[in-house]
């Protein structure tokens, strides 16, 4: 009989499967973003197109706490592998759309698959790595979203211009079926002593709960007015179902997500804590690409570089996260990661019209050592302070708060930008005013160059104080992130097993 790998050589498969299954996840929706033009021409739709974004951050973010549950009660490899096999499954299905409809539909089955994915694979890296080599893993885990953030957007477009927008789908084929074969062949792990029953009548109940809460954040503002009966409707429809759902989770055995998940005080703390980098994350990516082009002038390619600076420094500032968490704590080493994100975000306020591109980078990258400090410490932070048999529900409820901050970010974001926006439009000069555009315009008017001197000028300068009040909301969330970890436990209980 042939003799198993060493346990490092083991490891390190297991890493590159991880990584590979991370890809798929990461890279699909920047890919998309790029084929979106040869999408919509082709299948048309336009209207629907958001859905696309929608409905694949909505499915993913509710099922991410229910696949660390089941990682919990029937190990992680099984629900790796269906997770990788249904995100394949919804890519075929993507290639294969006949209109937008399907297509739409075809995300959400991958978002089945890449809340399994997303969950899981941190959930791995913390069982087969210590807590001193968990930073560098997670510097390596982090990595994939900057090498994402680049090798999408060039991928998707070339395909789509050389090939064919139903290639940027099944290119996910061949790198999801290596990932399975890498997992099944060195990732063994012990069957859990004991099976309980799934309470699928609360996974059902949290599921429709946080559908409903999500949906509402992705749309009210943009579909309707957030002061409109849709969305009165929604929030009391949301209130009722959250007290259904708490009445099924307290009569459960077994619970989805067990009361004891937010009643610690350090994991209460670092799952808002993570929300709040959640949140602070959305304001560069919805404005930042957009403010460099129509306000400093730069092009779409120098945008996205400017974006994805912050995927540099992320990496690096996890992998040496560790050398501070095993110092002085991964509370104090989150509390120098939001410190960082703080300065960086009010640093962008101080940026003189119309904003240099070494300042922009600046703040992006100060944001992303930032982001890499509290993503890491309270990720390794939470798992440390539980058991294998718990350590699936903790990832997942922390990666659903870190998806769930993003939610409320981007609709924070959007609320602010448009009232700013809207308001200086609104007090432009007399002469200026029959010229000016509406806001859902503005974009459109700065990248045509059609309109005159003075026009041109005052849209950049509403655009740029717009943006500023974007990034004023995020220091006010970093503020309020750093109170929650000042009040969170310094010191995190550590279990060994």
């Amino acid at each position: 009989m042939k003799a198993n790998p060493p346990k490092a050589l083991r490891r390190n498969w297991i890493l590159v499967a991880l990584m590979m299954s991370m890809m798929l996840a990461a890279m699909d929706n920047t890919i998309v973003a790029t084929a979106i033009p040869q999408i919509v021409g082709d299948l048309g739709g336009f209207s629907l197109f958001s859905w696309l974004f929608s409905i694949y951050l909505l499915i993913q973010t509710i099922t991410i706490p229910v696949y660390g549950k089941l990682a919990d009660l029937y190990g992680r490899r099984p629900i790796l592998i269906f997770g990788i096999v249904v995100f394949l499954a919804g890519s075929v299905a993507c290639g294969g759309a006949w209109n937008m409809h399907s297509l739409i539909f075809a995300r959400g089955l991958q978002a089945i698959g890449a809340g399994a994915i997303m969950g899981t694979v941190n959930t791995i890296a913390g069982d087969i790595y210590t807590i001193q080599e968990r930073a560098r893993v997670q510097g390596w885990l982090s990595s994939i979203w900057g090498i994402s953030a680049i090798l999408g957007p060039a991928l998707g477009g070339a395909l789509a211009q050389y090939a064919s927008w139903r290639w940027i789908f099944f290119i996910n084929i061949p790198i999801g079926i290596a990932s399975i074969l890498l997992i099944m062949l060195f990732l063994h792990e012990n069957k859990p002593e004991k099976t309980t029953k799934v309470d699928w009548r609360g996974a059902a109940a949290m599921m429709a709960t946080g559908t409903i809460i999500m949906f509402t954040l992705l749309q009210s503002g943009q579909s309707w007015p957030w002061f409109s009966l849709p969305t009165l409707g929604l929030i009391v429809l949301s209130v009722l179902m959250f007290k259904l759902t708490l009445r099924i989770e307290s009569r459960s055995k077994e619970p989805i997500l067990p009361r004891w998940v937010w009643g610690k005080r350090v994991l209460l703390g670092a799952n808002l804590a993570t929300i709040g980098m959640g949140i602070i994350m959305m304001g560069p990516n919805m404005y930042l690409p957009v403010f460099a082009q129509s306000v400093t002038g730069v092009g779409a390619i120098a945008a996205g570089f400017i974006l994805a600076s912050m995927s540099i420094t992320w990496p690096l500032s996890s992998s040496l996260s560790g050398k501070f968490y095993l110092r002085i704590g991964f509370r104090n080493t989150a509390l120098w990661g939001i410190s960082i994100v703080i300065i960086g975000s009010t640093a962008f306020m101080f940026i003189r019209f119309p904003g240099p591109v070494w300042a922009l980078l600046t703040t992006q990258l100060m944001l992303g050592a930032g982001f890499g400090l509290i993503s890491t410490s309270m990720m390794v932070g939470v798992q440390s302070t539980v058991v294998w048999g718990q350590r699936g529900l903790v990832t997942g409820t922390n990666m659903f708060s870190r998806y769930f901050g993003q939610s409320i970010g981007a609709a924070l974001f959007a609320a602010v930008f448009n009232a700013i926006l809207t308001s200086r439009l609104e007090q432009a000069p007399a002469l200026l005013q029959s010229q000016l555009p509406g806001v859902n315009k503005v974009i459109e008017v700065l990248q045509s160059h059609n309109a005159t001197t003075e026009v041109s000028i005052y849209l950049k300068e509403a655009f740029f104080s717009a943006t500023h009040y974007v990034y004023l909301s995020m220091t006010i969330t970093g503020l309020i992130t750093l109170i929650i970890l000042l009040r969170t436990p310094s010191r995190f209980p550590t279990i060994a097993d």
